[in-house]
């Protein structure tokens, strides 16, 4: 297991969508393990592999208090979203030092390929809801900073950039 290098925002794979994944194979393995233990080196609640510049529709979350509860994703979708919304600060790593609040639904249903290669559908609510929209986002080459207006986001890029200059 290793900890991954994010990527930076301006980079083009960030906002094109990621290739469905056929099988859950050692290698698809071995990429989750490295993305759970990059998530917890942030540490965040959640990561998609276009965030380290795989471009495969995998997700990795785990919102739990005590850690070691990550749900390992292939393929995920929302089958259903609840009409209740749910307002957070969201933020990532491959925007640094930024974040704005984001409403989502607070609580979705989701089918996924699992670690064990089978289809599951499974209901997240609260933050766990809340980072696996925004992972599927990744997926879809879409950033948490697409959600807001043009100025807001060109505002937040600025800020981050002028944080963390090369």
């Amino acid at each position: 297991m290793a900890v991954r290098p994010f990527i930076p925002y301006d980079d083009r794979r960030l906002h094109r969508p990621a290739e469905p994944v056929e099988a859950i194979t050692e290698t698809v393995r071995m990429i989750w393990d490295d993305m759970i233990e990059t998530m917890d080196a942030m540490p965040g609640v959640g990561l998609a592999a276009p965030q380290i510049g795989i471009m495969m529709r995998l997700a990795v979350v785990d919102a739990s208090e005590k850690r070691g509860q990550a749900v390992r994703m292939a393929n995920p979708e929302v089958l259903h979203a609840s009409i209740q919304m749910r307002k957070h600060d969201e933020a990532s790593p491959n925007l640094p030092g930024v974040f704005a609040p984001i409403e989502r639904p607070r609580a979705v249903t989701v089918r996924f390929l699992n670690e064990d290669g089978e289809m599951e559908d499974r209901d997240f609510v609260g933050l766990w809801a809340t980072s696996v929209q925004h992972q599927i986002d990744h997926l879809n080459g879409k950033v948490y900073v697409d959600h807001l207006s043009p100025l807001r986001r060109k505002m937040l890029v600025q800020k981050s950039k002028k944080l963390h200059k090369s």
